[in-house]
């Protein structure tokens, strides 16, 4: 299929990721239209090919560990558009700019469209709702990552009492962190739903994936039931958001690998 969508996407990606370098570089960056208009237009390329490709299959485009990229990658967009004029950080877009390139180029150079274990008809509406809200909930886990990751670097500035342009131009510390963690509860909260709508649909699941799923379910609910007790302060909520989230991406692969039929 033709995939001259997802490469426009990919570049509107690497601009707003290049031009946070260079501006970065000059000393003068201001997050704002630039980085908006790029991640905008990637979203929107990533839509339109989703929308092409559903029409293709007959179903939600999560048929393989390339789609399930491609699916991703629209979620971390989706929220972070939704989200980050709400909460006032636009830098935010600039530190989800990378990731979401990552993603995409591994899907492209990486990731084969092959059909796997996510196979889809248009009969199965419970599964295509539960395999598309899991996704979304990784794209709330990925800016919440990318939150935790902002707030470590300024508190690292912070600490060490160094200024300069990234730290002049990111959000207040205080409202990283609760960023961190209301991307979390979100997260938290539609991955369940989606194991709920899984649960409904009476589909057999393989045991490799139920098992990984519900490892990182566990492991956000961990750091969700800590943080409710105040056990983990805001940096290091940061830090474990940041590694299950790490792990969380690179089980994709490995899930798609087992559980695929043989």
């Amino acid at each position: 299929m033709d995939r001259s969508l997802l490469t426009g996407a990919t570049f509107c990606l690497l601009l707003s990721f290049g031009y946070t370098l260079y501006a970065l570089g000059a000393g003068r960056f201001r997050p704002g239209l630039v980085n908006l208009v790029a991640i905008l237009g990637g979203f929107v390329l990533l839509s339109l090919d989703l929308w092409i490709r559903g029409r293709v299959q007959g179903a939600c485009p999560i048929n393989s560990l390339f789609d399930v990229l491609v699916f991703m990658s629209w979620s971390i967009l989706l929220i972070y558009l939704v989200i980050g004029p709400a909460y006032h950080l636009s830098l935010l877009g600039a530190f989800t700019s990378p990731l979401v390139f990552i993603v995409l180029l591994f899907a492209q150079l990486g990731a084969t469209g092959a059909s796997g274990p996510w196979r889809m008809t248009a009969r199965d509406p419970w599964v295509a709702f539960h395999a598309a809200l899991s996704l979304i909930a990784y794209g709330a886990f990925a800016l919440a990552a990318v939150a935790g990751l902002m707030y470590l670097v300024q508190d690292r500035q912070l600490k060490k009492r160094k200024a300069g342009t990234l730290l002049y131009n990111l959000p207040p510390i205080t409202d990283l962190g609760v960023a961190n963690g209301r991307l979390l509860w979100l997260g938290f909260a539609l991955l369940t739903v989606s194991f709920v709508a899984g649960h409904a649909s009476g589909a057999h699941v393989n045991s490799v994936k139920f098992l990984a799923s519900v490892l990182i379910w566990a492991g956000y609910g961990a750091i969700l039931f800590l943080r409710l007790l105040r056990r983990l302060p805001p940096k290091r909520t940061a830090e474990a958001s940041m590694l299950v989230f790490s792990m969380a991406l690179l089980a994709l692969p490995v899930i798609q690998y087992l559980s695929a039929p043989k």
